[in-house]
């Protein structure tokens, strides 16, 4: 079932929304893999031609974490979003290396092939998703079929090289600023320890998660009902990813418009991880959003508005 944008932005506040429970417009198989598809808005026709967003969400959201986004976006665009591998209504491989990026990647192709076959897509990437799809837009699998890019993070390889030449120059103010952002991102190691992190989300954090946001965001949510096996799931793409990206960092280049959504008041991606982007990405917008880092649900309207300003300038260019 295909979800409707509401008539006005009136009816869509932009923060203390409340998540409402999408059905999935399809189902994607990759690789073997069920990915639970949700639309927004008409899909294009030669007569009626529009273009189409993807977009995808991160740890531990499912597809449900872009709806107000989405609702308004589809106004104008016909509006994509999934849940990734192991989360909400997806199918979920088991193992560690079932969550590695090149799956990732193989995902999001099958997905973009699946709804818009004919015409580059404009992808939007938060959290994870940014990190899968700069993965994306930088594979030679999906040359040509991306058109522009919205992402609020870095890569792994952006972060990682923002380490190296941070610790190639050990000044004061260069090494405070790497023991601040590990000790901001400390959490990324605890995820890397056995069973402990899966405990966590079992007796703890599942149930407690709107408590999280509303403490770290100021956002009112339920909790879903896959919150806590999706929390545990994606600790894979923690485990099979992060640490040899950030040891062997790979500058790769992009001539795709990129935009990178910053926001202020985010602990967990400081503006300052975002300094090496421009060395792979001349064609470069930089636009910074007042809000913390669940931005699509706390402020989905100024979200919603930067992505729609991108694309309409990538598509009039």
């Amino acid at each position: 079932m295909t979800q409707s944008a509401l008539a006005a932005d009136a009816a869509l506040p932009d923060e203390g929304r409340k998540a409402d429970a999408l059905q999935p417009a399809r189902y994607v198989d990759s690789d073997g893999v069920q990915l639970a598809v949700y639309t927004w808005g008409r899909q294009p026709t030669a007569r009626q031609p529009r273009p189409t967003l993807l977009l995808v969400h991160g740890y531990p959201d499912s597809a449900e974490v872009w709806t107000a986004v989405a609702e308004r976006l589809a106004k104008r665009y016909f509006v994509v979003a999934y849940d990734v591998r192991g989360v909400g209504r997806s199918s979920a491989p088991r193992g560690t290396e079932a969550y590695a990026l090149k799956h990732l990647v193989n995902d999001l192709a099958a997905v973009a092939g699946a709804v818009s076959p004919q015409a580059p897509l404009h992808l939007v990437g938060h959290d994870w998703g940014a990190l899968q799809g700069w993965e994306a837009l930088l594979s030679e699998q999906l040359a040509g079929r991306i058109a522009s890019y919205s992402t609020a993070a870095p890569s792994l390889d952006h972060a990682g090289l923002w380490f190296q030449r941070r610790l190639s120059k050990p000044t004061p103010r260069n090494l405070l600023e790497c023991a601040s952002q590990i000790l901001g991102s400390a959490y990324i190691m605890v995820f890397q320890l056995p069973l402990l992190p899966e405990l966590a989300w079992k007796l703890l954090v599942g149930r407690n998660w709107p408590r999280l946001l509303a403490r770290i965001d100021g956002i009112q949510t339920d909790a879903r009902p896959t919150q806590t096996a999706d929390g545990q799931r994606g600790l894979g793409l923690y485990r099979a990813n992060v640490l040899p990206r950030l040891r062997h960092p790979q500058p790769r280049r992009t001539e795709v418009p990129v935009q990178l959504l910053v926001m202020q008041r985010d602990p967990f991606v400081p503006a300052r991880l975002f300094e090496c982007v421009a060395d792979w990405t001349p064609n470069l917008r930089r636009t910074v959003i007042d809000a913390g880092h669940w931005a699509p649900l706390s402020h989905p309207q100024a979200f919603a508005e930067a992505v729609s300003a991108f694309v309409t300038s990538v598509e009039e260019a």
